[in-house]
């Protein structure tokens, strides 16, 4: 029997947010980096904050990246956070060209230099809260309204290949793909555990999730 939702520990990321989180909504949610846990969970979790190559690194170091790939590959709802989102992509121009986990078409930029919004000069990275523009109902959105409220942190943004896996954008000096959707795979470049109420009821509609 699957063995509910496992949050991928590769020693990058604020796991045990996203595991309280979960945990704040009934769900429990296991914190590993065996394996066999990982390929066995019903649902797959990866977080990320820090570096694009550190994180690839370190998923290699640990032999994380064929039971990330083949839980995808076995339909299993997964849900990539931040920088989890952007590992999805077949390379990041961070720190140079860094190949990436490769399940979804594009790349990975950083936000353009001097971006200006209402003429005010945009920082980055790029933190706070911004709104969300859904542009596909993908399962973490159910019954969430338009212009929902959610909490960034990032330098870098995806760049889908294949727009049409874009569930929302968002605003910030340039226009950018906040989260994605694809078969089994639901990716946010937000924080859902740190977005409040909103976010946290995104966490509980992917545990529920059944594709």
């Amino acid at each position: 029997m699957p063995a509910g939702v496992v949050i991928v520990d590769y020693d990058r990321g604020n796991l045990r947010s996203v595991q309280k989180a979960f945990e704040h909504e009934g769900v429990t949610a296991k914190v590993s980096r065996a394996p066999n846990d990982i390929e066995a969970a019903s649902h797959v979790v990866l977080p990320g904050v820090g570096a694009f190559a550190d994180c690839m690194d370190n998923l290699k170091r640990f032999g994380l990246v064929e039971p990330v790939l083949r839980s995808i590959e076995a339909g299993r709802p997964f849900l990539g956070i931040c920088l989890g989102m952007q590992l999805l992509f077949e390379a990041s121009a961070e720190f140079g060209p860094t190949p990436g986990l490769g399940i979804l078409p594009g790349r990975v930029e950083p936000f353009p230099a001097g971006m200006t919004q209402d003429g005010t000069r945009l920082k980055v990275p790029h933190m706070g809260w911004n709104r969300l523009h859904l542009t596909r109902p993908a399962p973490i959105f159910a019954d969430t309204p338009e212009g929902t409220y959610a909490y960034f942190v990032h330098s870098f943004h995806a760049v889908p290949e294949e727009l049409g896996v874009a569930a929302a954008t968002t605003q910030y000096g340039v226009l950018f793909v906040s989260a994605v959707w694809k078969d089994n795979v639901v990716a946010c470049q937000f924080h859902p555990e740190k977005s409040d109420r909103a976010g946290l009821a995104m966490l509980a509609r992917f545990a529920r999730w059944r594709p």
